[in-house]
């Protein structure tokens, strides 16, 4: 492997087992997905819904392979503000979890008016609810408390824009980072779900990169994303007819983000994503072909 990076590569349970599709990988063990992940040289992982929920166990499978948690996905309701003491109260309890793994970024992202996750909304509706200026406000302000949780534990909050959510889009990424404080609220930034959400991924990243925390480094087929468009598809139909893949295997150019990130001096985590049906593209194999393919652009 390079030793050209000047971040930490890992990668993501994701491959193995889905989180939003529960089909993907639903047999599939969480001693599978770590032994690969050992076999692959890769030292971070993000929690997954195969995982061991008790700490001791947790840091013991992990150790016992080299393995560090680096952070796990956290769902926020606070464009309600009816949720958000209880809101609060669960990020906190997140935040302990992870901060007694040793992971440094909190994975976050607001549900309110999402698709798949927010209670409210019915199976027959197909457009995100975008939030009003005064469900923006309200969001903002509970991720800055959620911020705070985070930094009295030495940690960050990474706001993850998301396909299927309320923070999708060029503007409304834009507008998140311009209506909290960059001391308290950072950026996880994806490059799959940035294309997905209409942005070109290293115009964002060079916009936004004094806020970022945390990368995922994912691909699109953009031939079934054009589908999806022309179909009307859910973010979840497009996950189970593959418009995510790993890099290298996409339409997505990594060599210029690679070098954006190098040249930057960015030594945080990059975790490596495909999100696809496992049964059909072996999650070790296409890992495999994505490390030599970002070896391949990786610049000095």
């Amino acid at each position: 492997m390079s030793g050209k990076r000047t971040y930490r590569l890992g990668i993501h349970p994701i491959n193995w087992v889905g989180e939003d599709v529960a089909e993907h990988g639903s047999d599939t063990t969480f001693e599978r997905i770590v032994d690969d992940i050992r076999r692959l040289g890769l030292t971070g992982t993000e929690m997954g819904r195969k995982y061991p929920k008790d700490v001791p166990t947790l840091k013991r499978e992990l150790g016992s392979r080299g393995i560090q948690l680096v952070s796990q996905w956290k769902s926020v309701f606070f464009s309600d503000p009816s949720r958000r003491e209880e809101e609060l109260k669960a990020y906190r309890e997140h935040a302990l979890f992870l901060n007694e793994m040793g992971a440094k970024v909190i994975s976050t992202a607001e549900i309110g008016g999402s698709l798949h996750w927010d209670p409210r909304r019915s199976a027959n509706e197909t457009e995100v609810a975008r939030l009003t200026d005064e469900e923006w406000k309200w969001f903002a302000d509970g991720l800055q408390q959620a911020g705070e949780i985070a930094r009295s534990l030495g940690m960050k909050l990474a706001y993850h824009h998301h396909g299927g959510t309320v923070v999708e889009r060029p503007e409304e990424i834009d507008r998140l980072m311009a209506s909290t404080s960059p001391d308290l609220v950072h950026l996880l930034y994806d490059t799959g779900h940035a294309y997905y959400g209409g942005s070109d991924p290293l115009a964002l990243l060079k916009r936004h990169y004094d806020r970022i925390a945390y990368v995922h480094l994912k691909d699109v087929r953009d031939e079934i994303l054009a589908e999806a468009r022309t179909g009307g598809w859910d973010f979840v139909t497009c996950i189970r007819r593959g418009v995510f893949t790993v890099p290298g295997d996409g339409c997505l150019d990594f060599k210029p983000i690679v070098a954006e990130l190098n040249g930057r001096g960015y030594d945080g985590w990059a975790m490596l994503e495909g999100e696809q049906d496992p049964a059909a593209h072996d999650p070790y194999l296409y890992a495999r072909k994505a490390l030599d393919y970002l070896d391949s652009v990786t610049i000095s």
